[in-house]
């Protein structure tokens, strides 16, 4: 496997003991830095040259074609949560939001001293961001395992995973939502699309093929292939077991490893996935399920996004577990 350094060896090594996010060295790698002063950021849109970015504490940030950086505001309708792992965490825009200035957002919210995730339509309005619809709502959910992410296929079709709330056998009762990857019919309502989940993190396509990633318990993370209508096991399989009528994963760390996958996306025909406890970037090839690259060197990376152009990736150095250094969270550019 080849690696992508961004420093010195000895640097990755000591960074990787401290669990620190060393800045790389710009002049010898082949990364731009296009933002800094993120807090906490979970997800990456781009359109045209401007990006929009959610992060955990309710703001989404904007930069523009020059670089500007602007933080807008959500007015929820109610208060986001303070449990770990929580707050404003999903956020992709709609396929018509040059027009509509529409997006939809998926955040943990408190209700009568319980917290609960929901799914909303939101627009912006004069640089702030308006919930209008909710979509789903009342979700349960735990001190973490929220699940959270939210992506379109090509038809503009809305997808969201949603985490077992740290109750395992809710991910096989389908008559819960939790430990499921739900997808929004044309009744403009929910429908489970694969049950068997543990907390999925991310989305992405390969032409018609759908790979999602999974956290893992104590290291077993996951890359699956999801066939609507299937069973992804946990938490009756996990890692490479198996068992009839439920799904063995297309990668796995097994107990070996804990990368603790979070967004990603395909990148010029590979897999590229964000890994918060990894601290890198691990390229996977999709048709072999072979790890061809590591990059490293940045500390906890959440998003992964690709323009069909450049690949663009978040640092979540700031999210409570991680060590930031100078100016993190960044947003970069991949330049290949």
């Amino acid at each position: 496997m080849r690696k992508i350094l961004v420093s010195s060896l000895s640097l990755l090594l000591l960074a990787a003991c401290a669990n620190e996010a060393p800045n790389p060295d710009k002049a010898n790698a082949p990364f731009e830095e296009i933002a800094s002063g993120l807090e906490a950021p979970w997800a990456i849109n781009k359109i045209n040259d401007e990006f929009y970015i959610s992060e955990r504490p309710g703001k989404v940030v904007h930069i523009d074609k020059e670089g500007v950086m602007t933080r807008q505001s959500v007015n929820f309708s109610d208060s986001l949560s303070e449990a770990s792992e929580a707050g404003f965490l999903g956020f992709v825009l709609a396929q018509d939001f040059e027009e509509s200035q529409t997006a939809y957002g998926y955040y943990v919210y408190e209700q009568d001293d319980e917290d609960y995730n929901k799914i909303v339509t939101l627009v912006l309005e004069n640089g702030t961001w308006q919930e209008q619809d909710v979509l789903l709502a009342g979700i349960p959910t735990g001190n973490v395992h929220h699940g959270g992410r939210l992506e379109l296929d090509d038809d503009g079709t809305l997808f969201a995973t949603i985490g077992d709330a740290s109750t395992p056998e809710l991910a096989q009762d389908l008559g819960s939502v939790n430990g499921k990857i739900l997808k929004l019919n044309t009744a403009n309502e929910f429908e489970i699309y694969s049950s068997g989940h543990r907390n999925p993190q991310g989305m992405t396509w390969d032409n018609d093929t759908m790979f999602a990633s999974e956290h893992g318990q104590s290291a077993n993370d996951e890359i699956n292939i999801i066939e609507q209508g299937n069973n992804y096991g946990w938490p009756t399989i996990e890692g490479d077991q198996s068992k009839d009528g439920m799904e063995a994963p297309f990668y796995t760390t097994d107990s070996s490893d804990t990368w603790a996958p979070s967004g990603i996306d395909m990148h010029n025909g590979l897999l590229y996935v964000a890994a918060l406890r990894g601290t890198a970037i691990k390229v996977v090839d999709p048709k072999s399920a072979e790890v061809t690259d590591s990059i490293e060197g940045f500390g906890r990376v959440r998003d992964v996004f690709s323009d069909g152009d450049s690949l663009y990736f978040i640092t979540n150095n700031t999210d409570g577990r991680g060590t930031p250094a100078d100016g993190d969270d960044k947003l970069y550019k991949l330049n290949e």
